[in-house]
């Protein structure tokens, strides 16, 4: 494996060599717990467990931490105006993205720390970045000073004189500059405060992550992951506090880009969100996932109904593919993806490449099948479940077809369809076409779509596939 990732702040392809042979550490920045989740939100969680897929099939123990911002303005602000305790709302809002999260198939973090849970780590920070002269102290808040890190823009291209925060502070808070940000806010009423040598007060969402990263992950990691939006102001203010402080932190900076409507970023301020239950009722998870995973994950990606229902149907066609194999054969264990993917995919994770590789696949595959040679269509299904497994969207895969519990379900199912699919064949065959076409037309109401092929009636009801006798 020789694995190549475009790194933001080198602005170039370097190739992957991590720190520990055979281990890699990542950190992907999670979610501010304000609201309910997104498609925009769900992206970056998607795009980089294909990352993490393709390190683990590459046999990498891979420590993958994604953090929980659940104390912030935002936060605050939204609990007051629904009148709910902040952290009530956080925790609702939490339960809700990880909810999303296990919908899409995206593997749970090896730990999901909470802001709130790591105080301590925060408090440490400020006080190295205080002893080596690079925050001070003023009127209970603590502030960093950008100038003394003369690094400070190399992530995101910023000209330190051009630098603006965007944070808002008020006249007496003690700035010493106006592109210093904030460590650690100073406690006001009525808002949740933790004990500090500079007084009660609260942390700032920069502080948070950098405190996170090396508790978890060491002063060095491989990996830091997030959207793109991040990287200017918070990513730029990690690298800098977490230098300042002597970390190596991390050595490669990936970004995904964003999901648009219209031409712009969607988000809550905005008001152009999609939420994910909203778009559930009208893709399955597995075509959302597709839908989120099939673009290079570095480009924007702007939405369309036409779009996510385009890529519903490509991925149906995949799946209309290995389980015809199925119902041939049996059983379709999972064989080995080509070359040509792998090469897509150790190309900065390149999946439209990868994506046409599991087509021609799927191409093959039917025509295999067509042609009766079942020992072809077998390896390529076999291909295609290994190619579509890195792409967390196998169709046999229990998180998509229900595992094993649904068995008796399928079954029933299998032998009232066959039995209206006779019934059909024996109108056909008695040149009755009204009876023939009120029995298509019924199954089509139950969501069942009938297709004639030479081989007879075939039959598919989401990740459900078969055949009539």
């Amino acid at each position: 494996m020789t694995l190549r990732l475009y790194d933001t702040e080198r602005r170039t392809m370097r190739e992957f060599a991590p720190l520990v042979p055979g281990r890699a550490s990542v950190y992907l920045c999670g979610a501010t717990v304000q609201g309910q989740p997104h498609i925009g939100h769900l992206r970056s969680g998607v795009a980089f467990d294909v990352l993490r897929r393709w390190l683990q099939a590459h046999d990498y123990d891979v420590l993958f931490i994604r953090n929980v911002t659940d104390i912030d303005d935002k936060i605050l602000t939204k609990a007051a105006e629904a009148g709910r305790p902040w952290w009530e709302w956080a925790a609702t809002h939490e339960r809700a993205f990880d909810e999303a999260y296990r919908l899409l198939g995206v593997q749970p973090p090896s730990a999901e720390p909470r802001a709130t849970g790591h105080i301590t780590q925060m408090v440490q920070l400020m006080q190295r970045l205080i002893d080596r002269g690079h925050a001070y102290a003023a009127e209970g808040n603590v502030y960093f000073d950008v100038l003394s890190f003369p690094a400070y823009g190399r992530l995101s291209g910023h000209s330190i004189e051009d630098v603006h925060q965007g944070e808002r502070v008020l006249e007496g808070e003690g700035k010493r500059d106006p592109r210093d940000f904030t460590l650690w806010k100073a406690a006001k009423p009525g808002e949740p405060s933790w004990p500090s040598p500079w007084g009660a007060g609260r942390p700032g969402w920069h502080l948070e992550c950098s405190a996170m990263a090396e508790y978890y992950l060491g002063p060095e990691f491989d990996i830091h992951c997030g959207g793109m939006d991040l990287v200017f102001p918070h990513h730029e203010n990690e690298i800098a506090q977490s230098n300042a402080a002597g970390d190596g932190f991390a050595r490669y900076w990936l970004h995904n880009g964003w999901v648009t409507l219209g031409g712009e970023k969607m988000s809550k301020s905005l008001g152009n969100t999609l939420s994910v239950p909203n778009v559930l009722k009208m893709v399955r998870a597995v075509e959302l996932r597709f839908y989120l995973g099939s673009a290079n994950y570095g480009s924007v990606l702007e939405y369309s109904e036409k779009a996510l229902y385009d890529a519903a149907a490509s991925y149906q066609r995949m799946e209309a593919f290995v389980h015809r194999v199925v119902e041939r054969v049996g059983e379709v264990p999972v064989g080995k993806w080509t070359d040509e993917f792998a090469a897509a995919m150790d190309e900065n994770l390149t999946v439209p490449r990868a994506l046409a590789e599991v087509h021609r696949a799927v191409h093959e595959g039917n025509k295999a099948l067509d042609a009766g040679a079942t020992d072809t269509a077998l390896e390529l299904a076999g291909q295609v479940r290994a190619m579509l497994g890195i792409l967390g969207v196998c169709p046999l895969d229990p998180q998509w077809h229900g595992g094993q519990d649904d068995s008796a379900a399928r079954e029933a199912l299998d032998v009232l369809v066959e039995a209206e699919l006779e019934r059909r064949q024996q109108a056909r065959a008695d040149k009755d076409w009204a009876s023939a076409d009120a029995v298509r037309d019924r199954l089509q109401a139950a969501g069942i779509e009938v297709t004639d092929t030479p081989r007879g009636a075939e039959w598919s009801l989401g990740n459900a596939r078969g055949k009539a006798n």
